[in-house]
Parts: C-alpha cells; structure tokens; sequence
C-alpha cells in the first residue's frame, strides 16, 4: 500500500492515479478514498494525477487516539502534499473534506495550490451561533452523538439509506449498492476517531480560511442537501471566497459524486481546464 507518515507517527493511506496535473481529493464523514473512484478514474483517464487519501482515523489509514480535528487534518494533508513534492495541485472536497480543504490553505497558503473546489462542503460553519443563525442547533450534532454512540453500524445504515443520497426523497431510484458501499466505508472508520470528528465537521469555523483564498475556486451543491443545507454553507462561502463560481445543482442531494457523477465529472473537466 502507498503510505506517508505523519510527524506524530500516524500513517495515511492514499491512491495515486495517473499522470499530469495533479488533482487532490478530500473525503466526506465518515468515508474513506474509495468515495472518489468515480472522479479519479475519469479524470486520470483525460490525462490529469489523482490523488486521494483516508483520512486519520478513516479507511486504511491508522486510527491514532489523538488528532481528530480540522487543524491536523489539514497538517496531514500538507505532509502529504508536500511529501509527494506536488505542486500547481487543484484541490477537491467534499462534505468534511471540504472543510480540510479549507483549512488547508488557511493554514498552509496556497503556493502549491492551483484551483479549489468545495463540493457540498461544510464551511463556512455547520453549528449554529449567534453569529450564524442559519446554522443547525447542537441538539442535531448531539443527537448524531448519541445515535452513534448507542448503534453506529445502524446509525450509519439510517444515513446512508436515507439523507445522505436523497434516498429518502418520493420517487428516488434507490442503489443498495450505494449504500452497502457508505456503510462498509463508515465502518472502516476508528470508533473514536469518527465519534471526534463529528465535532471537527460540526463545530469548526472556516469563515476566515475561506478568506484566505487567493486561487480560482469553484462551489457545487445541491439545493436539496439534507446533511449540509445549501443557505448556511455554498451560499455563504460563495460570498468570502473571492474570484469564486457557485454552482447550485437542482434537486441535488448531499452526494452528488455519486448521485449526479457524470455532472461532477463534466464540471470538474471544465473548471479544471479553464
């Protein structure tokens, strides 16, 4: 397996595809690489370097008790980057991962950063504050706590059936296979290191990452995201991020790599290209 090490010993997991520009991909809660195959096999077939990793705590990579936040995350990913020397890097997350990418350049920068996409993302903040009242309450992040806490292969199993893929939704043409994939990838997942990244995803503010972007970035989401609505996240981020483009994906549900792949793959051609 390909494998970096971290400075506190954890070791990360990634897949690297191709040859060319590289495109760097960050996974949602509580998946793993795997989340991205559809993205990475198409792009590294138009002659661009995928490259995808689990996250700490997540998939093949080793589940340290420490170092479950959005801060290490972002420095795991920086090792990574910096490991495999890449540079002029288009930068791709989704969910959580949207949030690392963030967090990523607010604390890295973006010299070797090309592009950014921010795909059903968590930023600018998930949690809400008084000075985010479109937020969800903590009695939502709680109830995920607790969920998890008492039944998390269900918990997991109810997510993936239901909001996550808009599976829930009157008249969607529901994949088992889908869903059978979600709940393997979640429960891959470090029990600890999923139960703290609830917290990472939830509670971290990435309002003055996203104004540190300084590189053309590119916002998709669906309008029917049940995990992450559109109003207190794209919407927003759409207005710090500067030199930015949002795309509003109609009836899309929160995994729109999967549910509307062909879509994601043509616009993340075309950003990429532009």
């Amino acid at each position: 397996m390909s494998i970096i090490t971290t400075k506190d010993g954890t070791q990360i997991y990634y897949k690297d595809w191709g040859a060319g520009q590289p495109v760097v991909f960050s996974h949602g809660w509580p998946l793993c690489s795997d989340a991205w195959e559809s993205q990475m096999f198409f792009l590294a077939s138009h002659g661009y370097r995928c490259i995808a990793h689990d996250r700490r705590g997540h998939g093949r990579s080793s589940q340290p008790w420490n170092g479950n936040d959005m801060d290490t995350y972002a420095d795991d990913l920086a090792t990574l980057v910096e490991t495999l020397d890449l540079k002029d890097a288009v930068h791709v997350g989704h969910s959580t991962g949207g949030g690392e990418v963030a967090r990523y350049i607010g604390r890295h920068g973006t010299g070797r950063v090309a592009r950014a996409v921010l795909m059903s993302a968590v930023p600018p903040l998930m949690l809400k504050t008084g000075a985010n009242p479109g937020g969800l309450p903590m009695e939502v992040f709680d109830g995920f706590r607790a969920a998890f806490l008492a039944d998390r292969a269900q918990f997991f199993l109810d997510v993936a059936s239901g909001p996550f893929f808009g599976f829930n939704r009157p008249g969607a043409s529901v994949s088992q296979g889908l869903i059978n994939s979600w709940w393997m990838q979640g429960m891959m997942a470090g029990h600890k290191n999923a139960y703290d990244c609830i917290k990472a995803f939830s509670e971290t503010d990435f309002t003055e990452d996203l104004k540190k972007f300084d590189v053309p970035t590119l916002i998709i989401h669906g309008d029917d995201d049940q995990v992450v609505p559109i109003g207190a996240s794209a919407l927003q981020s759409a207005r710090l991020v500067k030199n930015s483009t949002l795309k509003i994906y109609p009836g899309g549900a929160h995994a729109l790599a999967d549910t509307s792949k062909d879509q994601v793959n043509s616009d993340l051609l075309a950003f990429i290209k532009s």
